[in-house]
């Protein structure tokens, strides 16, 4: 039954998918982040529901939008992650080997791209940056508060995420400490008292969520965010109470499994699997003196361990990854790809700098200001994160990647028209109250198209 009515559900969505591209990269979001297939156990779970999802958006982008909308909208940003796509593209030319693993892989990381660079141009108003950035920060706590009840009742661990890009614990862990600042500065925005109730709770059940995984590159992810949110907060002393408080209760409360776990840190090297991170940097280093240009190719660090790592080979273990995301990214596709990599990060701060500027002085921007704290803390958060973790291709930072992009480009848009609400020809501006509601109904004065049209 549960199968039955997951596919149903989406199956209804795809004539508004159609119609509307911007409903399909909704559902899609939603499909990519909630993954309600995975929580059902027959042929829904085997569904390419997200292909179905999105083949129907860009049908409907030809069909209805062509010549009206423009793809994307050419960036800095936009263009740095299609120059990180094309590094990617060259390193498979001289990979040690391009199998059907590699190329299913590819395939996942160019709709990555593709999705990126859509929302890019489909994201062109406030309410539309709110609804997806809602569907984030709900789809991602929905599994907050499943874990974390989950873990509450049972003193459980988490072995695994849901599946897709959170199908690892460690990715899983890397997933809800990026949502974290989403959830925190969503709500300070949001005027309803029960969804900010909602959201709070999200926000600790991922927090209990992430230190049932085990994962300590999530764990010290988490504490930087911490860190981040307490210093942009304007009030240190409070925010340092808070932590202390939250620092103590977590260690009166916390399951003996996870302090086990956690207190591995300390012994770093002498620990297996701190052992093995060592070891595979290493590696990469090698690699990346070799061969600086292009790299071994997507998915090839394996091929590459054998060939420079010989020396730290162990019987029967196999699946060596380099456990930081800049070295994957460097020892995979070269020079190239790790400089626009980290330009891509950087400019996440650049971008929330210039968010803080067009909103200084300006009470009708505030929220550009609450968007540029919630970016940075999460930027930082996986920055931190991506050190310890082989996640150089994550879905969610390309979306974050391109929201930012749109912030900038909404932000500018109110900043042009002034305080008094009107854009360069007169026209009131729309703002929208509505958390996600707003998205799926008429937002422009009487008289002109609805804005999930095409003028």
């Amino acid at each position: 039954m549960r199968d039955l009515i997951i596919a149903l559900l989406i199956l209804s969505t795809l004539p508004a998918a159609f119609r509307r591209p911007f409903v399909g990269l909704c559902v899609f979001s939603w499909l990519a982040y909630m993954r309600p297939q995975d929580l059902c156990w027959g042929f829904a779970r085997s569904l390419r529901l997200s292909f179905l999802a999105g083949i129907t958006m860009m049908a409907g982008y030809f069909a209805f939008e062509f010549g009206k909308r423009s793809f994307t909208r050419s960036t800095g940003r936009g263009w740095l992650m299609i120059g990180v796509l094309v590094c990617v593209t060259a390193s498979l030319f001289v990979a040690y080997e391009v199998d059907e693993y590699v190329m299913t892989y590819y395939s996942e990381f160019v709709k990555i791209i593709a999705i990126a660079l859509f929302t890019i141009g489909q994201v062109d108003t406030k309410q539309r940056l709110r609804a997806v950035l809602w569907i984030i920060a709900l789809s991602l706590g929905f599994y907050g508060v499943k874990g974390g009840l989950w873990g509450v009742m049972t003193g459980g661990v988490i072995k695994q995420g849901p599946g897709g890009m959170m199908g690892d614990n460690n990715d899983f862990a890397l997933a809800m400490v990026m949502n974290l600042p989403i959830l925190f500065y969503m709500s300070s925005l949001e005027t309803n008292r029960i969804l900010k109730l909602v959201v709070k709770a999200m926000f600790f059940f991922s927090c209990v969520t992430i230190l049932l995984t085990h994962s300590r590159g999530g764990f010290l992810s988490m504490v930087i965010v911490f860190m981040v949110l307490a210093w942009r907060s304007g009030k240190l002393f409070q925010a340092g109470f808070a932590l202390s408080a939250a620092a103590v209760a977590f260690l009166l409360f916390a399951p003996d499994h996870v302090l086990a776990r956690l207190g591995t840190l300390e012994q770093g090297g002498q620990e297996s699997s701190a052992g093995a991170r060592l070891k595979s940097w290493t590696v990469a280093l090698r690699i990346i003196k070799a061969r600086p240009l292009l790299g071994v190719g997507l998915r090839n660090f394996q091929a590459g361990y054998e060939e420079f790592g010989s020396e730290f080979l162990a019987p029967g273990i196999e699946g060596h990854v380099a456990h930081n995301s800049y070295l994957q990214i460097w020892a995979e596709h070269g020079t190239f790809a790790i400089t626009l990599y980290m330009m891509l990060l950087i400019s996440m701060f650049l971008g929330a700098q210039k968010l803080r500027r067009m909103a200084r002085g300006r009470p009708d921007l505030a929220w550009a200001e609450t968007y540029a704290r919630m970016f940075e803390a999460t930027n930082a958060g996986f920055m931190f994160g991506a050190f310890f973790l082989n996640r150089g291709h994550f879905d969610l930072t390309y979306h974050l990647f391109a929201l930012m992009t749109c912030a900038l480009y909404v932000t500018r848009k109110h900043y042009a028209a002034g305080p008094s609400g009107e854009d360069s020809e007169g026209v009131p501006m729309q703002t929208g109250a509505g958390p996600i509601r707003v998205a799926f109904r008429r937002t422009v004065p009487t008289g002109l198209p609805r804005w999930g049209r095409v003028p």
